[in-house]
């Protein structure tokens, strides 16, 4: 093999491995992950080891498959029972927040830094929106009520597809007088964004079914083949000229949501992907930074984004939440919440590529405004959400409940784990009255495997394995799901097992 791509090899597995371990380090200090591996990056630049990277365009291109992994597994692990309560602001959100958010920072710009408009506008949509990545790593982490995180999870998921086409025809119109008119630009986004929509929706929809009724021979070919639906997904959009990031974030929702094979082991697949492509994107981005200029870009990068974090954004959030009438606690935080991250930075190498008239001054702003606000806005989060009183009360862990086919009985092997917190604590197995044609049929508890009998009683920590013929899967899994909610008496308290969420 080629010493050059060994070296290369060897170079990205420590960098993976460093990043690992200073993520860990970056948990207990409460620092946004992306800043370590932004730092990284750095440190292995013209300023630090002495790397020198300055490939535009290669940095967009992974870039841009890169946010394809993270998409995909930010709809993986989107709840469609929070998602449709949410749709409705998280849409609006994306589309006249990131509009009225890019026209007020455009205009502050030109107020205080005397720009141009031109270039004002573009350095506004290049931040217009927020990050995907950052959000679901910081809110995933919070207790907040469910219909408010999954608002800004699909905020961030869908303004990606606005904000790209605002950002290449503006980097075209201020290289070429002859580009499309603004009233062409707004109809072209909704198109992208309804085409993006109906195809990835139809492409998970189609994958759902084709993995339910195919027996792979390997169970590891499931994540592999649901991942590989959310690319397809983005990959088909972007050829029809729609938008291939909506429907990657679409197909990732629908097949998370359906009842598939190792669903549990294929998302937790998507999410040691999106890591990998996490680490992989800050880390080069922060590869094409140079150093010498940033401190330059503070002052800047300090207006602009105080003009988008204390103007633009709270009234942006206030414009497109008025209609839906959330409390005002809930917008001052959907307000803190908008964070910017790789997204931005992505976007900032779209004008360098087309050789836009002070695109470094954008790269170096974006850049700056990124690392400053994120580290803002990622360390107050929690305390916004105290000050605000809108922090959820902690439920327990739901049970999850993991099947494979068994496909010559027709039957599925289920799998679950007793979580802290449970009511599935101390219930007799006949007490769970699963279908008469589903059994647990062995237990693990604290290391010691046994068959069950009809005097066994569940136990926190027990790992369970179920045997179900397929017609009762469903309801075995919403009984078990009841009884963990509810505890024997499920049924007399109203409890159906369905997945819900917090209001």
């Amino acid at each position: 093999m080629n010493t050059t791509v060994t070296v290369a090899m060897a170079a990205g597995a420590v960098v993976v491995l460093v990043a690992a371990v200073a993520l860990r380090l970056a948990d207990r200090l409460g620092l946004p992950s992306l800043l370590i591996y932004l730092g990284i990056g750095l440190a292995i630049g013209e300023a630090g080891l002495g790397v020198n990277f300055d490939d535009a365009e290669l940095t967009q291109n992974l870039g841009v498959a890169a946010l394809v992994i993270i998409l995909a597994e930010g709809g993986l692990t989107t709840r469609w029972t929070d998602v449709r309560r949410a749709i409705g602001p998280g849409l609006t959100l994306a589309t006249v927040g990131v509009a009225v958010s890019v026209g007020i920072t455009a205009a502050v710009t030109v107020w205080l830094l005397g720009a141009t408009w031109g270039f004002a506008l573009l350095l506004a949509a290049v931040i217009g929106s927020t990050d995907a990545a950052a959000v679901f790593a910081a809110l995933r982490r919070l207790p907040l009520p469910r219909r408010l995180a999954a608002a800004l999870e699909a905020e961030s998921g869908l303004n990606d597809a606005p904000a790209i086409l605002l950002v290449t025809t503006l980097a075209a119109y201020l290289t070429d007088s002859d580009a499309a008119v603004w009233w062409l630009v707004v109809l072209q986004v909704v198109g992208q964004l309804v085409g993006g929509a109906v195809l990835g929706v139809a492409i998970g929809l189609g994958g759902a079914e084709l993995l339910r009724r195919s027996a792979l021979p390997l169970a590891g070919f499931y994540p592999l083949a649901m991942l590989a639906l959310c690319v397809l997904a983005f990959s088909v959009a972007t050829l029809a000229a729609t938008s291939g990031i909506v429907a990657v974030y679409l197909a990732g929702v629908v097949l998370g949501n359906a009842a598939l094979p190792h669903r549990s082991a294929s998302i937790g697949f998507a999410e040691g992907m999106a890591s990998l492509a996490q680490i992989g994107l800050f880390v080069l981005l922060g590869l094409l930074a140079s150093p010498s200029r940033l401190l330059d870009a503070l002052g800047p990068a300090l207006v602009v984004g105080g003009a988008l974090l204390l103007v633009a954004r709270p009234v942006s959030v206030v414009v497109s939440l008025a209609a839906f009438r959330w409390p005002w606690a809930q917008q001052a935080f959907v307000s803190w919440a908008g964070l910017r991250g790789a997204v931005p930075i992505v976007l900032a190498t779209f004008p360098l590529t087309a050789g836009v008239p002070g695109a470094e001054n954008i790269f170096d702003t974006v850049f700056v405004l990124v690392v400053v606000f994120t580290l803002v806005q990622g360390w107050s989060l929690p305390w916004v959400a105290r000050r605000l009183r809108i922090a959820a009360p902690v439920t327990p862990r739901d049970v999850d409940v993991e099947s494979a086919p068994l496909e010559e009985l027709d039957a599925d092997l289920m799998q679950l784990t007793v979580p802290a917190g449970s009511r599935l604590h101390g219930v007799y197995l006949p007490e769970l009255r699963l279908p008469e044609d589903a059994a647990v049929v062995l237990i693990v508890r604290e290391g010691r495997a046994f068959v069950p009998d009809e005097t066994t009683r569940l136990m926190r920590g027990d790992q369970a394995l179920l045997v179900s013929a397929r017609r009762s899967r469903p309801e075995a899994e919403r009984r078990l799901r009841a009884v963990s909610r509810a505890g024997r008496l499920a049924s007399w308290r109203g409890e159906d097992g369905r997945a819900t969420g917090l209001d």
